[in-house]
């Protein structure tokens, strides 16, 4: 027989179950909206860029025969990957700094906090934005993310990301924290 079938509810939303620090009705971002808010920051800035080169940049990242052709040819890939890199940490991190998250979070109403449900300061936002790199690394990056999506499923990963996890944050909705920390969220 069975020890006990029936089993009592703890009360509280997932987040105070999993994260003992978190204020009162927070709730934790769902992983397809965290996927979808990074989609649509990294569309945005290739899309941007693609404008700003004339419509060059995008063919030169992707063009991979660029590194077997002459020294030039090899440089401008290499430097075009760089400047993708670069211009996305520029933008996740100083959107970052001025709403406190990025345009796509701010769009599917995800807040980044800490842990107990407090803001990040500024200095928090350019190691988080390097973190979110590993994402964009050709192969890798999807293997970090899809290994990324199952932890941010995961209770035993308390719901978070190897990027939450290393900047001790949390991806809340941002109308479930409470009212004097989403005053603050621009």
């Amino acid at each position: 027989m069975a020890e006990n079938p029936v089993t009592v509810y703890q009360g509280g939303t997932l987040a105070q179950q999993v994260l003992s620090s978190a204020p009162e009705g927070m709730l934790i971002a769902p992983v397809w909206r965290r996927i979808a808010a990074f989609a649509i920051d990294v569309v945005v800035m290739s899309l941007l860029l693609q404008v700003l080169t004339r419509f060059q940049f995008l063919e030169i990242l992707i063009s991979w025969n660029y590194l077997t052709e002459n020294l030039r040819y090899a440089a401008s890939f290499l430097m075009t990957w760089v400047i993708f890199f670069a211009s996305l940490w520029l933008y996740w991190k100083y959107t970052g700094r001025a709403y406190g998250r990025s345009l796509g979070q701010r769009a599917f109403r995800i807040a980044i906090v800490h842990d107990n449900g407090t803001l990040l300061e500024l200095h928090h936002f350019g190691p988080r934005a390097f973190h979110k790199l590993r994402y964009l690394i050709p192969v890798l990056g999807w293997l970090f993310g899809i290994r990324d999506i199952f932890r941010a499923r995961s209770k035993t990963a308390e719901y978070r990301t190897s990027v939450d996890l290393s900047n001790h944050t949390v991806a809340a909705v941002d109308w479930s924290l409470p009212s004097d920390t989403r005053l603050n969220l621009k």
